[in-house]
């Protein structure tokens, strides 16, 4: 008798360890199932916030290259435009407007 309840103890305490084993596991696949899926999910999200960056710079530079080629044509037709403007005339006696100003000399 005691004989049959000591193997029956054993065996049932070796299927509650089984048991305890086996859900462990479980638990452990699951774990690592949920951690594949969330990593997966941060790369792709790193994936799209590389992608977004790549953009916004392509952006920046294609709007430098216009401000650059705008910026160059205003300059040519600057100078364009500062070669054909008349020049001023010279005054006389290096007075400007041909007049004298700040000390006045009666005599002048």
């Amino acid at each position: 008798k005691e004989r049959r309840e000591k193997k029956r103890k054993l065996s049932k305490e070796m299927a509650e360890k089984a048991t305890r084993e086996l859900e462990k596991m479980q638990l452990q696949e699951k774990a690592e199932v949920k951690y594949k899926e969330w990593l997966k999910k941060k790369r792709a999200e790193e994936a799209e916030k590389k992608k977004k960056e790549k953009e916004k710079e392509k952006e920046r530079e294609t709007e430098l290259q216009e401000k650059k080629t705008r910026s160059e044509k205003m300059f040519k037709e600057w100078l364009q435009n500062a070669r054909n403007k008349p020049q001023p005339a010279l005054n006389g006696y290096g007075f400007p407007h041909g007049k004298s100003t700040g000390l006045y000399f009666w005599y002048t």
